[in-house]
């Protein structure tokens, strides 16, 4: 099968970290499409049909069994027309800004169905300036499933990357690398900053494909050897080897005694299918260990399953807070796309488990928390930012300490046809009360920087230090700056982590509603 995934390569350049559709961090996604001269008077071929009478032709039919369903796959052959068809139909019928979608658009001037797809949406901005639709992106079906189910990407070393500064002189950062994966087994940790990649000078370096060829492999089994530079100086040379790495959910759960009043501290980094079991054994930890407090680590977590977000959300508030209330509220376009009744739009605060790594139907431990603390930063988005929102709108008091989350209240039902999965902005979350109007983001209680000299957990790490001193009843550090910076470049530009689209979405399992 044909491999139709658009990896955002312009990591590193004059124009770097520009332009990469898919998540507010700018990490992965549809490639830009140049913009082609609007041509008036769409041809036959451009009226809008019934996505239903053209889904499933393809010009590449996949062949045999579906892995995932375990029946034949639905294609049937066709033409790159009919797939263009099918996406301005079905984005006609559940997009949820469709009417925004420009009208003169024609196929033909787009050399593939994925091309054509980054043009079908939008081009309002939100208060801010910023594109009110920045989220559009496309993925492998077969890729996409892998990771959504497994966690695990298929070509990764196991680190996450931050661009303090993309353009020469350049400043790249290592965020976090789990432990036994090829970055972790290499001895390299949280704010080692490359210097050279294949021999090639980060920094100033004018080989820009070498060096986006060793950021971000292609397959598992390549190799590229990467100097780095650690905190306290020492210098790491590491042949790292692409591989398939699971990313793990629930990275660390641990409790923290302040001042004889113990408080938990989960850090949380993927809504995936995985995360279900590794959440409920750490709040049961918690419980065991009596807390008073917590705080959630969100900086680095994109969103996924909001199924997840919504157990997670009950698992921390209390009886009252969560029983009969609504976690969030799905918001459609006025065709009512999915043909969806008022109840089944309602997401609940999930009392049981849902069965994605544990057996379905179990009741969820609670902390009865009428408090939460969340470490946030700009990679905070998507389904965290409904556990944020979900919690106030139902009492629970959420401070935020770090910075401004990404702002997407929106949300996807992926969409598979001839072997891509689509993703178009269907619906808007609200809460309890009605609200979900953060396209900007939410601002923190606390401004921290992000503090990459010291490991995620550690009590000295800024933006937890400032929490536990917060939660012991001081104020915001009003001089909460690092050396080194996740949150501000020196160039006065906002760094972002640099990952692939799947991880910064709000979604929602068909199969399991």
């Amino acid at each position: 099968m044909k491999r139709q995934v658009r990896w955002c390569a312009g990591f590193i350049g004059a124009l770097v970290l520009g332009g990469c559709g898919g998540g507010a961090g700018g990490g992965g996604g549809v490639l830009p499409i140049p913009a082609l001269a609007a041509t008036s008077g769409a041809t036959a071929k451009d009226e809008i049909v019934a996505s239903s009478t053209v889904a499933g032709r393809c010009a590449a039919p996949r062949q045999g069994i579906d892995p995932d369903t375990g029946a034949t796959y639905p294609d049937v052959p066709g033409t790159t027309s009919d797939e263009k068809r099918w996406l301005r139909g079905w984005t006609d019928e559940t997009y949820l800004w469709y009417e925004e979608v420009p009208r003169n658009l024609v196929a033909a001037n787009y050399a593939t169905p994925i091309d054509y797809f980054a043009v079908l949406k939008t081009s309002a901005t939100a208060p801010s300036g910023r594109p009110k639709d920045r989220f559009h992106f496309t993925y492998d079906t077969a890729a996409y499933r892998q990771v959504a189910s497994t966690g695990v990407a298929t070509a990764s070393y196991g680190m996450e990357l931050a661009f303090l500064s993309a353009a020469p002189p350049r400043d790249v950062r290592v965020a976090s690398a789990e432990p036994g994966t090829p970055a972790g087994s290499a001895g390299i940790g949280r704010g080692a900053k490359v210097l050279e990649i294949d021999g090639v000078d980060v920094v100033n370096g004018s080989d820009v494909a070498a060096l986006n060829a060793g950021l971000a492999p292609v397959a598992a089994g390549e190799r590229h050897l990467f100097k780095l530079a650690r905190p306290d100086g020492s210098t790491v040379v590491a042949s790292l080897v692409a591989a398939g790495v699971r990313s793990s959910p629930t990275v660390s759960a641990r409790t923290i005694d302040v001042g004889g009043h113990p408080v938990g501290y989960l850090l949380f980094n993927d809504h995936n299918e995985a995360a279900e079991a590794q959440l409920i054994a750490a709040i049961r930890q918690f419980k065991d260990n009596g807390i008073g407090d917590l705080v959630i680590d969100l900086r680095y977590n994109g969103g996924g399953l909001l199924s997840i977000a919504s157990q997670l959300a009950y698992m921390v508030a209390t009886p009252a807070a969560t029983q009969d209330t609504t976690f969030e509220l799905l918001q459609f376009n006025g065709k009512n796309p999915f043909q969806l009744s008022e109840d089944q739009t309602r997401v609940p605060f999930y009392g049981s488990t849902r069965g994605y790594s544990t057996t379905p139907g179990q009741p969820l431990p609670q902390l009865g928390l009428s408090r939460v603390t969340m470490l946030t930063g700009p990679d905070t988005c998507s389904a965290s930012e409904s556990i944020i929102n979900s919690l106030r709108g139902v009492g629970v008091s959420v401070n935020l300490v770090g910075g401004a989350t990404c702002g997407k209240p929106y949300g996807y039902f992926p969409q598979d046809n001839c072997g891509t999965t689509y993703f178009t902005i269907q619906f808007k979350g609200v809460n309890q009360q009605g609200f979900g109007d953060y396209s900007d983001g939410f601002a923190p209680n606390c401004v921290v920087a992000d503090d990459l000299t010291h490991d995620l957990g550690d009590p000295a790490e800024g933006r937890l230090a400032a929490a536990l001193m917060m939660l012991r009843g001081g104020a915001c550090p009003t001089a909460a700056k690092t050396a080194i910076q996740l949150e501000k470049a020196a160039s006065g530009a906002t760094p972002t982590l640099w990952r692939t689209p799947i991880r910064e979405n709000r979604l929602i399992d068909t199969l399991k509603r």
